[in-house]
């Protein structure tokens, strides 16, 4: 994309009134964000409909000076911005259960955000001794694995666990509620400084000179949750950005995980929740996490022989092929779900994923939707 077209492309971002899912629609229908820009009243009409207020912005171009703007102040300071579109935008969140993230992204530093593994840690601003020390545990797991560590660089978990990347020698990125051009809490801006120079990064979608508001954090989760294979709760209340992570994680299809806590703890409450409403899988250790999303360490001698699978296809059902080669084809699913594609009585369904599941050939993720592996 040319510098030109990046341009349009961030106005169209910073348009007031139209949402990072309205903006993904309308990049459907003009890939090129220009165009928009270029189409007459009757056509921008037809497209936007009673929304005169977004009509007048986009013929007025009035955010394209703002847009410039931060263009060169971005060039200045070695900031990359990431359309949809582009190689390097996080491809995690264009998957089509991702319909809310946004188009446009800031990236400080040089990390790759399409990372063959990625995890994100959350969790309480005010972590326990124990909420610490099993951030630290758990991260320190990793040492010498290809993953790279997400969390929101807040209080607490966040801060944590990407101390422990650091500690460990693993990239980590910090998604911001806010622009580059501040470090909230302040207190995090050496860590903040550390995670660049060795690796790792910050990200957010807002544009410099965006004030701090409470409100913006809550939404800065889908996009933690988006970057990642699985989410991993260490410790959390009953309310809070920790859990509506874990949420919008599951909602994504993605895998969650909850460190559990003592019954009494408030802090663990939120994690004894998850686990205890089948909403997040119970972490014990790194151990678990590369179980349920068949990872392989580096030099594990388990690993089974490629031909495996094979004789496992073989020696199926009828009813397991089918449901195998149904969930091949999606994301995940649901019984439900699978009964309109495949035609089978819900009694057979059961059973054939039962075997699948003890054959480690799918896996059951948090709200009983079924993936295969």
């Amino acid at each position: 994309m040319s510098t030109n077209d990046r341009i349009y492309a961030m106005a169209l971002a910073m348009t007031s009134g139209l949402s990072c899912r309205s903006c993904r629609n309308l990049i459907d229908l003009c890939p090129n964000p220009k165009d928009i820009f270029e189409m007459n009243h009757a056509e921008l009409k037809d497209l936007f409909g009673k929304h005169e207020a977004i009509i007048e912005q986009i013929e007025q171009r009035t955010m394209m000076a703002k847009a410039e703007s931060e263009l060169l102040w971005a060039e200045r300071y070695g900031i990359q911005i990431l359309f949809c579109t582009d190689d390097q935008y996080p491809q995690r969140l264009n998957q089509p259960d991702c319909g809310d993230t946004p188009v446009i992204l800031y990236q400080k530093g040089d990390c790759n955000l399409n990372h063959k593994r990625v995890i994100s840690v959350v969790g309480t601003r005010r972590a326990t001794e124990y909420g610490k020390d099993m951030t630290q545990r758990l991260i320190g797991q990793l040492q010498g694995e290809d993953v790279l560590v997400v969390s929101g660089l807040a209080y607490g978990i966040d801060a944590e666990a990407h101390r422990a990347s650091l500690h460990n020698g693993l990239p980590t990125i910090g998604v911001l509620g806010h622009g580059l051009d501040k470090i909230y809490p302040p207190e995090n801006r050496s860590l903040a400084q550390e995670m660049i120079k060795q690796g790792g990064g910050l990200l957010t979608e807002y544009p410099s000179e965006t004030r701090i508001n409470p409100g913006l954090f809550p939404a800065r989760n889908r996009i933690i949750a988006a970057l990642s294979d699985a989410t991993i709760v260490v410790e959390a209340s009953e309310k809070g950005g920790a859990l509506i992570t874990a949420g919008i994680a599951g909602s994504y299809h993605r895998d969650v995980f909850a460190v559990p806590g003592r019954v009494f703890d408030s802090y663990s409450k939120g994690c004894n929740n998850l686990i205890s409403n089948n909403r997040a899988v119970l972490l014990r250790s790194m151990d678990d996490l590369f179980y349920h999303l068949n990872w392989h360490k580096k030099n594990d001698s388990t690993k089974q022989p490629a031909g495996i699978q094979q004789e496992l296809f073989t020696a199926m059902s009828q009813d397991e092929q089918k449901i195998i080669s149904i969930l091949q084809n999606h994301a995940g699913l649901t019984m439900e779900e699978m009964d309109a594609l495949c035609g089978l009585s819900l009694p057979k369904i059961a059973n054939a994923l039962l075997n699948l599941e003890l054959n480690n050939l799918i896996k059951c993720l948090p709200g009983k939707i079924y993936k295969s592996i």
